[in-house]
């Protein structure tokens, strides 16, 4: 796996990688991530990855940041730990 960039965002640590045909772009937020896996072939470059990583795709993915922190939580509380 090929580290491609680092892309600066307030709001997650935004890391794109090249690896086996394609583009992984990985989001980053305290103990998560998310992953998203595109295809080189779907892409015309590495441009075309920094396009689809607008406002509102990031966004989103930090909503399901805290999603995930309440599902994690929710999971805790249900067992007492």
């Amino acid at each position: 796996m090929r580290q491609l960039a680092i892309i600066p965002h307030p709001d997650a640590k935004i890391t794109l990688f090249s690896w086996n045909g394609k583009y992984l772009i990985k989001l980053e937020k305290g103990p998560f991530e998310q992953t998203y896996k595109v295809s080189e072939l779907d892409l015309t470059g590495e441009e075309d990855v920094h396009l689809l990583l607008d406002d509102e795709f990031v966004q989103a993915a930090v909503r399901r940041f805290v999603g995930m922190q309440q599902d994690l939580q929710a999971a805790f509380d249900r067992h007492g730990i």
